[in-house]
């Protein structure tokens, strides 16, 4: 039996210990079991209703998060301490933004001119430091068991779907694209040790977001999938796809797993791109003009967070863009900075970071898709607060900062407060498991909204709380 991990004093349907003795009073009482199910869908639809009503519910028609491997570090973004000393504020300041009151680290100059748009959280707590099972943490919206694991993959008991398996769920794919796609590349520790949580686990294989590797910054980019060799003729494709039919079929019957299956699954993904025209035009990225393209930066993560702009609009519901390595670069060219820490920051990460981060706000709020869009900044944690001996700074996973801007979302708002060296919070204090709630209440669904595993068992949507502070 597949459990997803979480409070250990709740049962899969979000009901307490206590509240299931009561339940099973209740049936010697001579209530029985239909009635208790209609009296938890009265509930449920209860719930909805009242969710409907809060500020924020269903603003976003789609979401894109933006992923930033290695974990960047709350001093030099969101919650600079120019008081406190050298070696726990480094070697950066901080500069006003557009809103009065709040600043940001000095390297995020296009970012603070944007403030106005976003809720800056910083008092978010995983208790967790390492990447993979922090990662799994805010990727899912469930802790990890245990703690603190490094080069973890997906086996039970961590099989929690990713917020984009949950998306793919939860809405139907449409004209050939899914309701959710990961790009440019998936998350892994050194030697290509996938993280858990980047896939649908107990949802089942069918709920896997898409990840199309790719890098939409080549003079000659183009997804393999999108394209017929060209010695394929249509109708050869036509006999493919009635082959790929016939085998799908055969595959479900054996049950089939491992390559076999994983083939099976992508080929038709690739069937499905060719044959929806929305697909093929929003991987046009070549239709963007040469100075929307220059806003968002040459390079492997700017320009794929201008197609994750071009999926949205093609609709897309949820679009993840992680941070990719930077070649020739230190600490391997993620916010892992151990090592140069404040070298790699100035010359290489919150450079590009920021010039592409900014120009998706600008470029969603000048369409006026930024009331319908939510934009999520993350990462897996923070980084220490004070210095380490090689000029770098480590796991943090006890107070770090993140940032949402657009449908559903407070503008020009910060919440939560950590302390003085901002290693851990005074208030406010935000789990990931409430992200989880906020993202899926702007989409329009409540955190009691039933998903159900592969034996069919239903189990919340989360249980986090929605940050209603944040809501507007």
């Amino acid at each position: 039996m597949l459990v997803v991990p979480d409070v250990p004093y709740k049962l899969c349907d979000g009901k307490n210990r206590r509240e299931a003795m009561r339940i099973g009073g209740l049936s010697a009482l001579g209530l029985s079991l239909p009635n208790l199910l209609a009296s938890s869908a009265e509930a449920d639809t209860t719930s909805a209703s009242h969710a409907a009503q809060s500020p924020g519910f269903g603003r976003a028609k789609s979401v894109i998060l933006v992923w930033l491997l290695g974990g960047p570090p709350q001093h030099e973004t969101w919650d600079p301490k120019p008081n406190a000393p050298l070696e726990i504020r480094g070697q950066f300041g901080h500069i006003d933004s557009v809103v009065p009151g709040i600043s940001v680290g000095e390297l995020m100059p296009k970012s603070a001119m944007h403030t106005d748009k976003l809720s800056v959280l910083r008092a978010v707590v995983t208790k967790d430091q390492a990447h993979s099972s922090s990662g799994y943490q805010m990727l899912t919206g469930v802790p990890h068991v245990p703690l603190s694991q490094e080069n973890v993959t997906s086996k039970a008991p961590n099989l929690s779907p990713s917020h984009a398996a949950m998306m793919r769920m939860l809405r139907p794919d449409q004209d050939g694209l899914p309701s959710s796609i990961v790009l440019p590349y998936h998350i892994a520790n050194d030697g290509e040790i996938l993280w858990p949580g980047q896939n649908a686990g107990i949802l089942g294989r069918q709920y896997d977001p898409w990840l199309i590797p790719c890098d939409p910054s080549k003079a000659d980019f183009r997804i393999p999938e999108l394209s017929l060799p060209d010695d394929v003729s249509s109708s050869r494709q036509t006999s493919r796809r009635q082959l790929l039919a016939t085998l799908d079929t055969v595959r479900r019957q054996a049950d089939l797993s491992g390559a076999a299956g994983r083939f099976g699954h992508h080929s038709r993904q690739a069937f499905e791109l060719l044959a929806g025209r929305s697909a093929r035009r929003a991987f046009e990225i070549s239709e963007e003009s040469e100075a929307v393209r220059d806003r968002y930066g040459r390079n492997r993560f700017g320009q794929s967070m201008l197609l994750a702009r071009r999926l949205v609009e093609a609709g897309v519901s949820l679009v993840q863009v992680n941070w990719t390595k930077v070649e020739e670069v230190k600490n391997n060219g993620s916010w892992d900075t151990h090592k140069n820490h404040f070298s790699d920051l100035r010359d290489h990460l919150m450079p590009r970071m920021d010039l592409a981060y900014s120009a998706l706000l600008e470029d969603l709020e000048n369409r006026r898709l930024l009331d319908e869009t939510l934009v999520v900044w993350l990462g897996e944690f923070g980084h220490t607060p004070r210095v380490n001996g090689e000029a770098g700074r480590d796991h943090w996973g006890n107070c770090f900062s993140i940032a949402l801007a657009g449908a559903g979302i407070r503008r020009g708002w910060i919440h939560g407060e950590s302390d003085a060296h901002a290693a851990f919070p005074l208030s406010g204090i935000v789990s990931p498991a409430d992200v989880t709630a906020t993202i899926f209440h702007c989409l329009g669904y409540t955190p009691e909204t039933l998903l159900h595993d592969q034996t069919g068992r239903p189990f919340p949507l989360t249980r986090g709380e929605v940050i209603h502070e944040i809501l507007a």
